[in-house]
């Protein structure tokens, strides 16, 4: 019940995170930050996990070695965590129930592991896994509880919450490594980076030499390209063509983009990026 508890606390504090991210994420670029703050939210995100993994999976994991060091049986009042317990259950499954329908309102094709791998937004998914890891939580919780009263062994109440703390110890150090991947830096998801390709090319661009895209943020996107323009285009011909270059690309996904257009001409590359 205290590992519980203190997971319920965990939780609460977590969404307050991501509140306060997405807060200050939507604030105005400044002279400092030229592409504004979007990655606070991942920041706010790789948070949630350190909370997670401490406040909710090393104190389950504390509380778990105590009690198998000194176990103690129900005595009193029994019944009162076994209804805490089913009350939160059913609580915890409506949670996630109203977060599964979030994810397949967005996901697309996607199955739920890999809308939560693939996904440039943080919100959802760690939402996703905190409902599903605090329900799988109250169930172990349950079961501990459950298995004390039934053959008085507190050290089945160990059991509980030793499932819980390994539990929340997963599932934050998965949040962790995914997040630190958006904060390095993620390009567009693939089918993103075809559409910015095709809607790149057109009048005045005979193709894409190469292109690169980096997530500023979850709806902040940077798209950098060198294109290949007709040597017998004036300036004021290859200036028009980029500037409706841009206006498809903008058209061809939902997102908020910073787009530089290098022009090249036929023959020179001008030398391709690191990675090529």
């Amino acid at each position: 019940m205290l590992a519980e508890s203190v997971h319920s606390v965990a939780d609460s504090s977590n969404q307050g995170l991501l509140l306060l991210g997405g807060k200050r994420a939507a604030r105005q670029a400044s002279e400092v930050h030229q592409f504004g703050y979007g990655r606070v939210r991942y920041i706010a995100a790789f948070v949630v996990s350190i909370v997670l993994f401490t406040l909710g999976g090393l104190f389950a994991l504390y509380e778990a070695w105590h009690k198998f060091a000194d176990p103690h049986p129900i005595d009193s009042w029994q019944w009162v965590p076994v209804v805490v317990l089913l009350v939160a259950v059913a609580l915890e499954a409506y949670a996630l129930r109203t977060a599964l329908r979030e994810a397949n309102r967005v996901r697309g094709d996607l199955s739920l592991p890999e809308y939560v791998k693939a996904s440039r937004s943080p919100e959802i998914p760690v939402i996703l896994l905190e409902d599903t890891g605090a329900l799988l939580g109250l169930l172990f919780g349950l079961f501990g509880v459950g298995m004390t009263l039934a053959t008085g062994d507190g050290r089945w109440d160990a059991v509980g919450s030793a499932a819980i703390g390994l539990l929340l110890v997963v599932i934050a150090v998965f949040l962790a490594w995914e997040m630190r991947s958006m904060l390095i830096g993620e390009a567009a998801l693939p089918h993103q980076q075809a559409a910015i390709e095709r809607a790149l090319a057109g009048d005045g661009i005979d193709r894409v030499v190469h292109m690169r895209t980096l997530h500023l943020g979850p709806d902040d996107l940077l798209v950098a390209a060198k294109v290949e323009v007709s040597a017998t285009d004036s300036a004021a011909a290859v200036a028009a063509a980029i500037d409706e270059a841009e206006k498809r690309v903008r058209a061809s996904v939902p997102l908020r983009l910073q787009i530089y257009i290098e022009p090249d001409l036929p023959g020179r590359d001008g030398g391709a990026p690191a990675g090529e």
